[in-house]
C-alpha cells in the first residue's frame, strides 16, 4: 500500500483547525443571561461538534455545574466573563475527566482567582490566556506524533498475504485507533494520578488568602 503522508497530515490539520478554542479577545465584556451564554458557546465552538444536532452547552448542564460547585453561582441570574472561562475549561475537561476530578483541579482556581481580574495581577483571564497560548507549539508536536503513529500503523499486517486489500486497510485503521487510544489511556491515567496527589485546600482559607493578596496588589 502506498502511504500518502501528505494527505494524511493535511486531513489531520483540517480537523485540528476545526477544533478551535475561544480566543480571549472574543469573550464578551458584558455579563450574560443563561440563554446568551449557551448561544455564545454554541456559536464559538460549533466547528468542534461531531454532529450538527450536538449541543455544546445546555441550561441543564450549567445548572448541574453550579449545583456540583464547578462554577460559582451567577450574580442576579447573569454570568460574567469568568463564568464563561470556567465553562470553557469544563467543556474540554469533561470529555476525559469525572466531575469529581474536575472539581479537584478547577475549584482551587476559582477559589483563588475568580473575581480578582480587576484587583490582582493574576485573574481568570490571565490563566486562560497563558494556558491556551501553548496551543500553537503543542499542535506542531501533535502533528509529528500523529504522523509517526500513522506510519507505524500502515506497516502492520503486511505479511498477511491471505488478507484482501480492503481487510488489510481496515485492520491498519484499527491498529492506528488502538495506538491513539493507548496514548489517551496513558495520559488520562497520568492526569488522574496527578490529581490524586494534589493537596486538599480549605476553601475558606484560600479565599481569605486571595482577598489579602488582592488588597496588597491594589495598594
Amino acid at each position: 500500500m502506498t502511504i500518502d503522508m501528505k494527505d494524511f497530515l493535511s486531513a489531520v490539520t483540517d480537523v485540528l483547525h476545526r477544533i478551535d478554542y475561544i480566543k480571549p479577545e472574543d469573550l464578551p465584556n458584558i455579563d450574560l443571561y443563561m440563554d446568551q451564554v449557551t448561544t455564545f458557546m454554541d456559536s464559538q465552538l460549533e466547528a468542534s461538534k461531531r454532529y450538527p444536532e450536538d449541543k455544546i452547552l445546555t441550561k441543564t448542564m450549567i445548572n448541574n455545574y453550579a449545583k456540583n460547585n464547578l462554577i460559582p453561582p451567577p450574580e442576579k441570574k447573569k454570568y460574567t466573563k469568568e463564568h464563561i472561562l470556567c465553562l470553557i475549561f469544563i467543556y474540554y475537561f469533561k470529555n476525559i475527566l469525572s466531575i469529581s476530578d474536575i472539581q479537584r483541579i478547577l475549584n482551587p482556581i476559582t477559589d483563588k482567582y475568580f473575581g480578582t481580574d480587576k484587583e490582582s495581577s493574576v485573574g481568570m483571564t490571565d490563566i486562560y490566556s497563558e494556558v491556551f497560548s501553548l496551543e500553537s507549539e503543542e499542535t506542531k508536536n501533535l502533528l509529528k506524533d500523529l504522523a509517526r503513529k500513522y506510519s507505524i500503523s500502515q506497516k502492520t499486517f503486511l505479511d498477511c498475504e491471505d488478507l484482501s486489500e480492503k481487510d488489510r486497510e481496515f485492520l491498519q485503521t484499527f491498529a492506528f485507533i488502538c495506538e491513539l487510544s493507548f496514548d489517551v489511556y496513558i495520559k488520562k491515567t497520568l492526569i488522574e494520578k496527578i490529581i490524586d496527589s494534589l493537596p486538599q485546600e480549605d476553601k475558606k482559607e484560600s479565599k481569605k488568602d486571595a482577598k489579602k493578596e488582592a488588597k496588597k496588589t491594589k495598594k
